[in-house]
């Protein structure tokens, strides 16, 4: 593009985003600061660039703030990166900075100063590992340009918050080589299920924020097609996160911790096939996910797998009951785990199933109904545990009966074994008040039995039951989980029974919850 072809691009940008500026809601003026827009590109060049570089220039003229726009790598020194209180990049692409300038722009950020990413901000500095760290996540890969559903997760922000709780735009959709959550702040996310193309297994971040020592990075997907800089609400967006990384507001980039479990309503869900909702006096605020048959699905946005441990799901079957499929992002998405649930007597007759989970990244989670017949069972609610305490089976603080056996299989290379009906181990030091389920790992060439979780002592409170089974042989090891209630008690007795002779060993269990 020549210089006068460039001229006239930038021109007629900036006449069409000073209308959209009147619909910028309207504020107490900043105190005049300077911004940097770097364009530079080593790789594709994309043709919104003029586009976005006059939406700033028009945001800085009605914002207080003076715009320099550039693609000469050379401004990146630090005696001319101090005059500015932040740095657009500006879908740059590529290796677009030597090692002497990045040093500086590093110095730069840690010391104080603003990085704005848009769009193929994404797609630069790949063998920087800072830029890694600033940016938040790399650019993967993308499908075709199409309308999408984005979800506002942060209102407040003041690059958000004009924003309702949806956004549906069009633009080109990264995929991310990482998911930033783990160390950003998502103000908004893809719904997956919204447009065709999403790698992200349903945790889908787009824009994010976050500190780096005293300075502050943003960073939007948005911002690929030349229509958007002159759209209000991505303007908008714009001009908060200019404000935002130069300190001139404040927002609240902080890493969001997982709590240790997550209750959901099962009639909460975000969208569903076949599901209905029950009412039921009974439920927890008097409604279910009902009318459930075989195939049907129901999803809830907004739950964190990343370090789920188990799942409980409170049930009520007058039918056949079935199982629940429990999946990552979507109704085929990765199978975490499986929940069996029995006929309860009656369809407003509750009780809590427990199954195991594996983790994800994903912040979606599709329940998947199985079972034969109509109307299988009705889900109240369902709970994520996230956190996990394993002990060894020969462990114990004190036994009665039992004694420590050796099988090269085993966790350790030993169990808790040569168990007979009525013995039993303690094991103190076992917080119990925030307990949902246990998984055992044992084995027997013998008769098998029940394992009673008691609190406190061998005739304590009966916290669960777990039926075991004959593995086929001392050293062929099996485990399965069941829900145990919570407990202030701070020691755990494993209490065994069974018919004669040697019914078991236990090589280990694993509280969750």
């Amino acid at each position: 593009m020549t210089i006068r072809s460039w001229l006239a691009a930038a021109t007629a940008s900036l006449i069409a985003v000073l209308s959209v500026l009147l619909a910028v809601p309207a504020r107490a003026a900043d105190a005049p600061y300077k911004v940097l827009v770097f364009s530079k590109t080593a790789g594709f060049r994309h043709s919104s660039i003029p586009n976005g570089i006059a939406a700033v220039q028009a945001l800085g003229a009605a914002n207080n703030f003076t715009v320099t726009a550039t693609e000469d790598a050379s401004a990146f020194t630090a005696s001319n990166l101090a005059q500015f209180q932040t740095v657009v990049f500006l879908s740059t692409t590529g290796d677009v900075l030597n090692d002497a300038q990045q040093t500086a722009f590093e110095a730069y950020i840690r010391g104080g100063g603003g990085y704005v990413g848009v769009h193929a901000a994404a797609d630069t500095e790949y063998s920087w590992p800072f830029y890694g760290t600033l940016v938040g996540a790399w650019f993967s890969s993308h499908p075709a340009i199409q309308p999408a559903t984005v979800s506002v997760e942060d209102r407040a922000h003041p690059a958000t918050a004009h924003l309702s709780a949806t956004w549906t735009r069009t633009d080109e959709w990264y995929n991310y080589q990482t998911n930033p959550r783990a160390s950003a702040h998502v103000l908004a996310s893809l719904n997956e299920s919204s447009y065709s193309g999403g790698t992200m297994n349903g945790d889908h971040p787009i824009t994010w924020c976050k500190t780096i020592d005293s300075g502050r990075s943003f960073y939007t997907g948005f911002g690929h097609t030349e229509e958007s800089y002159t759209d209000s609400a991505f303007v908008a967006l714009l001009l908060g996160a200019i404000r935002y990384t130069a300190k001139r507001v404040d927002g609240d980039c902080s890493v969001a911790s997982i709590p240790p479990s997550t209750a959901v309503q099962g009639e909460s869900f975000t969208s569903t096939s076949g599901v209905q909702i029950a009412t039921h006096t009974p439920a927890v605020g008097g409604r279910t996910a009902g009318f459930i048959d075989n195939g049907d699905w129901a999803a809830y946005n907004g739950v964190a797998l990343s370090s789920a441990k188990g799942i409980t799901v409170r049930v009520a079957s007058a039918g056949a009951g079935g199982t629940i499929e429990v999946r990552a992002g979507s109704s085929t998405g990765t199978l975490l785990g499986t929940v069996t649930v029995p006929g309860t007597g009656g369809w407003e007759s509750y009780r809590d199933v427990f199954a195991t989970l594996s983790s994800s990244t994903s912040t979606s989670v599709a329940l998947v109904f199985k079972g034969t017949g109509g109307s299988l069972f009705d889900v109240d609610q369902f709970t994520i545990a996230r956190t996990a305490l394993t002990r060894q089976g020969e462990g114990w603080t004190s036994t009665s009966g039992m004694q420590a056996a050796a099988h090269a299989g085993a966790t350790g290379g030993q169990t808790a074994g040569f168990i007979d009906n009525n013995d039993w181990a303690a094991y103190g030091g076992v917080s119990l008040s925030a307990v949902a389920g246990v998984r055992v790992r044992w084995s027997s060439a013998g008769a098998g039995g029940t394992i009673e979780f008691r609190a406190g002592s061998p005739t304590g409170a009966l916290l669960g039951t777990l039926p075991v089974t004959n593995t086929g042989g001392w050293d062929t090891f099996r485990e399965a989980a069941v829900p145990l209630s919570a407990s202030t008690a701070q020691a755990l007795y494993l209490v065994c029974h069974g018919g004669t002779g040697s019914l078991f060993d236990i090589d280990e269990y694993t509280l969750i919850g």
